[in-house]
Parts: structure tokens; sequence; C-alpha cells
């Protein structure tokens, strides 16, 4: 309200800037001269020049045309009070500005009775716009509305009559007022309702009536138009057309050679006949020239191909000749169209992720509608409607005017949207296309939000469009929170999936890992039997293959040997002393202690008997009468 700063971000910039005090950033951007602020934080108060009659006179003398007042209020002293704030009005009416300046203790009221000396109108028949808050009344204190330091607003005086001279203001106000003609077509009896725009011009209206009638504009005889309106180049704000309704009346000509001053003569009602200066072109066929190239405009112009094939097997090429023909028509400024079939437009609108969705546009063209032209050109090739359609819509559209066309495209409506809106298109005239269908996508079915006809203004066909956006992103809302809580469950049961895969696998492993070490061991159990039978079998073939052993009282030579185990134990046994010494190894291996692993060794002297001839005799290795041996594990 002090600053008159409305960007939040600037506003956080500049308390930054002052280390968040809030006093000092608003001394910092308001001048000295804008009198004293006090700090109501920290109870400080920050002085500056009081106001007086020199505040703003440079501003009232820079404007020859503006007048300049405000209350002079001078400050007593210099004290710790918060004192009067004051705020400046340029004032706007018609082709005058006027600067008031004053207290925001003041009204309303205060502001229109100040404007009563300067502009000469009664304060009662003056309204005073421009308010940010809305409409208010005399009484509204200004305080109360909490306004900004500087403020414009402007005067309307609806119950007086416009003044005789051409003001610019009351002027820019009638270009943007739209005029609704009335044109009879005076053959057929037929009326067109024609929206224009006030800065449209009467040869504008002229080629449109050309398009609805097939009258060339050369050959178009025209009742109704004012006096004023001699020049075709003249837009209809200044036309002096009857705002906002106005009724004409337009014909061929009976004769295509007839002057403008004998035209006159048959019918003095008749203001304006042909359009500029006919008698240029009435033999313009001889040089090459129809009546449809008129004004620098090609016939083909005119004469218009079609926007979409007539039994068009592929959408998408139907759409790609639709897209070319409307720019071609109306420029290159439009909504840009979804290639592809009505299918297509429903998967890419509504069946992404909730926050990537959107609505769906669906514009239905008639070539033989009276509104088409000016709601391609007016409306629907508005930057802000080209704008917000491209930002949150997906744009499809279809050419309404060949009945095969029609056809198909009340099937595709049945078979997506249901007979009711099926019929509700069926049923629409001619002259109330083009239809503007908006389509929202829901859980189990697509629904018709709104249909716009084209009997609409660019403002009115933007507040449908947010209307159908703010319910569209309402739903998405509640979209964006289901998606978020399936997802978050999926993505609990995936984890829940995953932690028992990895636990099945876990399983898995041990249990193989389990079954590897018991087949394992199985294995090895096997191997060491097998060894174990080999060895029994070995041990037995070596026992039985060993000589019988000797008597004590043998008369040969015996000799006995007394073998210690690696346990402790002992076994005895008598060999004649002529056996070899590969009987002895044979009988401890029959014992269990194969000589492959284990070592005989001898007492005195220590001595590996393993390592000496098996073939030598007991006696040659001196195990002769008797020894003692003992068994080692080999290392």
């Amino acid at each position: 309200a002090c600053t008159g700063i409305e960007n939040i971000d600037e506003a956080i910039t500049l308390l930054e800037q002052n280390n968040w005090d809030l006093v000092a950033a608003i001394n910092g951007v308001i001048p000295q001269e804008n009198g004293i602020l006090q700090s109501e934080y920290g109870g400080e108060t920050l002085h500056g020049p009081a106001y007086g009659p020199t505040s703003h006179s440079t501003a009232a003398s820079s404007t020859p045309s503006s007048s300049s007042a405000f209350r002079h209020v001078v400050p007593s002293r210099q004290i710790v009070e918060r004192q009067p704030r004051m705020l400046d009005f340029r004032v706007e009416y018609r082709d005058r500005n006027v600067d008031v300046v004053l207290e925001d203790s003041s009204t309303v009221g205060d502001i229109k009775r100040f404007l009563e000396n300067e502009l000469q109108i009664p304060a009662s028949k003056m309204l005073l716009k421009g308010w940010k808050t809305g409409d208010v009344d005399d009484s509204t204190v200004l305080k109360t509305l909490h306004l900004p330091k500087n403020n414009s607003l402007y005067v309307l005086t609806p119950d007086l009559p416009p003044p005789s001279s051409s003001h610019s203001g009351a002027l820019q106000e009638s270009l943007n007022q739209n005029f609704m003609l009335i044109v009879t077509h005076r053959e057929v009896q037929r009326e067109y309702n024609l929206n224009f725009s006030g800065s449209s011009t009467i040869q504008e209206v002229k080629r449109n009536v050309y398009d609805l009638t097939s009258i060339p504009v050369r050959h178009q005889q025209w009742e109704g138009w004012p006096p004023s309106a001699t020049d075709d180049s003249m837009t209809l704000a200044v036309s002096g057309l009857t705002f906002p309704c106005h009724r004409l009346t337009v014909g061929r000509r009976s004769s295509p050679v007839q002057t403008r001053e004998q035209s006159e003569e048959q019918c003095t009602d008749v203001h304006m006949v042909s359009d500029s200066d006919g008698d240029d072109f009435e033999d313009a066929t001889e040089f090459g020239v129809d009546d449809g190239e008129m004004f620098g405009v090609a016939s083909s112009a005119l004469r218009k191909s079609p926007m979409m094939p007539e039994n068009a097997e592929n959408e998408g090429d139907a759409l790609l000749q639709f897209t070319a023909e409307f720019s071609s028509r109306y420029g290159d400024c439009h909504p840009v169209y979804f290639i592809g079939s009505l299918e297509a437009a429903f998967q890419e609108a509504f069946y992404g992720k909730a926050r990537d969705r959107k609505l769906l546009a669906i514009y239905l063209h008639h070539d033989e509608s009276v509104l088409t032209n000016v709601f391609c050109s007016q409306m629907l090739c508005a930057e802000s409607i080209v704008s917000y359609l491209s930002q949150n819509f997906i744009t499809w559209a279809w050419d309404m005017t060949k009945e095969a066309n029609r056809a198909r495209f009340l099937t595709m409506c049945t078979r997506h949207f249901g007979s009711v809106v099926a019929q509700t298109i069926r049923t629409q005239k001619t002259d109330q296309f083009p239809l503007f269908l908006i389509i929202m996508g829901k859980r189990s079915s697509n629904e018709v939000l709104n249909v716009i006809q084209g009997n609409t203004t660019v403002d009115e066909l933007m507040m449908r469009l947010m209307a159908a956006m703010e319910i569209f992103t309402a739903q998405q809302q509640e979209d964006i929170k289901d998606e978020d809580e399936r997802e978050a469950r999926e993505n609990v049961k995936r984890e829940q999936d995953e932690a028992y895969r990895i636990s099945l696998e876990a399983d898995r492993a041990k249990r193989e890992a389990q079954e590897r070490e018991m087949a394992e061991q199985f294995r090895l159990e096997q191997i060491r039997k097998e060894q174990e039978e080999e060895r029994e079998a070995i041990r037995l073939s070596l026992e039985q293959s060993l000589p019988p052993e000797p008597k004590e009282e043998s008369t040969e030579s015996v000799s006995k040997l007394r073998i210690r185990t690696p346990s402790g134990e002992f076994f005895e046994r008598r060999f004649l002393a002529s056996s070899k010494l590969q009987v002895v190894f044979d009988f401890v291996a029959s014992k269990g202690y194969p000589w492959e692993e284990y070592k005989l060794l001898g007492t005195f002297p220590r001595r590996d008997v393993t390592q000496l001839d098996p073939n030598k005799t007991l006696l040659e290795v001196k195990l002769y009468p008797q020894e003692t041996l003992f068994l080692e594990a080999k290392e």
C-alpha cells in the first residue's frame, strides 16, 4: 500500500537488501518528499519534508490539458505522531487528465467534488472506475482501500450525450466495441447476424458478405449505411453505425454497368452502391480479373477449397489438409491442431501421467456458417486464445461442411461421448457453427464440460476456457493425489516383492549350498568307502599271499620281529631269515599300514627300513634273529 510494489519477488529482494528492516526497505523505495514514515515496530520516527503545494507542481504543469489540486496539510510540529498519508490520483476523462492529491482520510466523494469543479460535470453523473478493490461508493474512506501511493482512475458518464467533437478516448473505446450487423439478403429474404469489431472496415464487411451471398463486392447494392459512411476504408467505429446493433440490406445490382449516380436516382434511400468506385472494375474480366479478385484479394482466397476432403480414409491426412487450409485462410497464428485420429488425441490428452494430462478441445468447422470467418479470424486466432490453448489443451479439429464428414464425426461422437452429446451436435443449426467442445477425461468415461457456439467474443471464449480449466485442475489434483497414493502403494508392494524375492533367492542359495555340501560329503564318503574297500581288498590279498608263519621249534633260521604302531600297539611275527624284506612289508600292509604311507624304522641303529632293497633277505638287512621296529606315518 505504501510503495505500490505488487511483485512479491521484488519486495523480498528489497527486504533482503535492507537486512529485513521493513522501515528501511520502505524508505529506500519511497522518495523523501513523500512525507514522514513512522516505524511502528521499533518505536522510531523517520522524518522527511512535509507535503507542500510544490510537491506536484511539476507534474501538473507538464500536461497542458491537465489540472492539479490537493489538500495542503501542514504539520504543526515534527513529532512522533503518524503524519497523514497523501495519495496521488491521475484521473482520465476522454482527452483530459486531471491530477488529484488527497489525504488518505478523504472519501471517494471528495474526489468527485473536486472533479466536478475541474470537468464541469455533476458529481451525480460520474462513474469513477479503476479501483483495484472493486466498485466503491462516495462514502468510502480512501484509507480503507489500502491504496498505493500512485493511482490511475477514469471517469465514465453514460447518462451524458457524447461530445460533438471527436475525442481519442471515445474513439479508442469504440474501436474495442463489437458491432452486431443484421444483414438481410434481399433476393432470398434471409438474415445474417454478423459480429465485427469496431476496428473492422466497411470493405471487410462487404467481403464477408460476398462469401455468404456470392454477390461480388462491385455488384452489391446496400441500404441502411449511415450518411457518414462514404468510404469503404472507414472503420465501423467512426462510420456512425448504431451500437450495438445495426440493420442493413444487400442485394444484387440490376445492371452491372449501372453507375452510382443512376442508382441514387432510382433509390433515394440507398446510401452506398457497390464497393469503393466499382466503375473502375466494370471491365475487369477483360484483363483476366474475375469477380473475386477485388481490393487485392485473390479469387482463390474467396473461392475457398474445402477444409477437409470428403470421405477421407485417414484422419491424419485429413487433419494435415485442414491445418494447411486453415493457415492459408487465417494466417499462421492459430491453435496447433493435433494430427491424428480422435482416439490418438484421447490417448495424448487423457492417458498419460496425471501431471501431464490436458483438456481436449474439439473445434468443429462449418464453411456455410455466417459466423465462421469472424470466429476464426478474430477469436480462434487471437494470440491470447492461441497461447492459452497451446499451454492447457490438446486441440483437435474436424470439418462438418460435407455431409459424409458430418456423419462420420457423429458416429465417432456417439462411440466416445454417448448418444446425448451426438444428438446435441446433430440438432445444431448451420448458423450456430462453429462449435468448440471442451472434453475432460475421467476414470470411466469422457465428459463434455462445455459446448461453445460461434456467436461469442474473445473475452467470453477465454472466460469459458478458464472456467473449464478450473474444473479440470480440481479433478487433476485429485487424480495426482490418487496416482501418488497408488504409486506409493505399488512402491511398497514392489519393495515387499523384491525383499521376498531376495529372501527366496537366499533360501534357495542356502538350500542349494546345503545340497551341494551333502552331495560332496556323500561323494567323499563314497570315495572313502571305495578306498577303504580297496585297501581292505589289498590287505586281504596280501594277508592271503603271506607265507605261513614258521613255528618256534622250526629247524630253519627264524627271525622274530616286534613292530610298534603309531597308536602304541605292538604285534609280533616270526619270519624265516631267508625271507625277503618284501614279505615284512606285505605283513605290515596286511595290518593296515601300507608302506607307501608309513615308514618302518629300526631302533639301533636308527634307520629307515623301507629305504632298503625289498628283495634282500632279513638276514642280509640284519633283521635276524630278532628286531624291534616301529611304524611312522610319512609326511
